[in-house]
């Protein structure tokens, strides 16, 4: 007869310390994963670099879709309200000071402007779009420039991706949102790049980001991702050519 709590023999026999083994094989394995990816980031980051190098050529200004080059190449709109930093961003961008025109006026970028760079295998083109959402400018202006930009976005077979800038300070408003219902509704995806991340302190900007990211995820077209970016500080900007050429890449949503 067996004692109380005693065990029976015949079973089956206790493996000491295997708990220990699979805890630290997981820990090596997740290691593992997480260097891989780095490393696959690294990678990727250094390819987009090597196709914004060299200079970048303005093609041409459109002031309505006639005007549009051909259709021959993928494009990534960048989009924002007016005085987001657009043009400062872009000419941070492809570290050529000037190519886009910034203005510290809001409302000086009227037309659909152009860009491409001289020397990269996979042509595309980089459109500065105007800013919405400028109250100062004359309302046939107003009304004119947001007719471009919501034909553009919903009617361009080869817009790729729109970069949706967001000052950081300031957050999503409702202009920005009405522009996010128009991408899902033309089924263009898009990416919110957070501009002037640096005027805000660490903890500050991880909570507008973690904000960012909870209002988007209701909209379908919206890529998960949140950038945060500064020009002044060139924060942000190796991840956002990464992001480019990835768009570009995978051609139209």
């Amino acid at each position: 007869m067996t004692p109380p709590g005693a065990r029976k023999s015949g079973g089956p026999p206790h493996k000491a310390g295997g708990n220990g083994r699979d805890t630290a094989v997981d820990n090596l394995a997740a290691q593992s994963a997480v260097a891989e990816d780095a490393a696959k980031r690294a990678a990727e980051i250094a390819a987009a670099d090597r196709h914004f190098r060299g200079n970048w050529l303005f093609v041409r200004s459109v002031p309505s879709l006639e005007f549009l080059p051909d259709a021959d190449r993928p494009e990534v709109a960048f989009a924002g309200r007016s005085n987001v930093g657009k043009s400062t961003l872009i000419n941070a961008l492809v570290d050529q000071h000037g190519l886009a025109r910034a203005s510290n006026t809001p409302g000086r970028t009227q037309e659909l402007n152009f860009f491409r760079p001289s020397l990269t295998q996979e042509p595309f083109y980089l459109v500065d779009m105007p800013g919405y959402g400028y109250a100062k400018a004359p309302k046939s202006m107003v009304e004119a420039w947001t007719l471009l930009i919501k034909d553009y976005l919903r009617g361009r077979a080869t817009l790729a991706r729109t970069f949706l800038l967001i000052d950081a300070r300031h957050g999503i408003k409702t202009v920005d949102q009405g522009i996010m219902d128009l991408l899902d509704g033309a089924a263009v995806s898009f990416q919110i790049v957070l501009t002037k991340a640096d005027k805000l302190t660490p903890l500050a900007l991880e909570r507008t980001i973690a904000a960012t990211q909870e209002l988007i995820v209701t909209h379908p077209a919206a890529m998960p991702t949140v950038l945060a970016t500064s020009s002044e500080k060139k924060q942000g900007l190796a991840e956002l050519r990464a992001a480019v050429i990835a768009a570009t890449r995978r051609g139209p949503a």
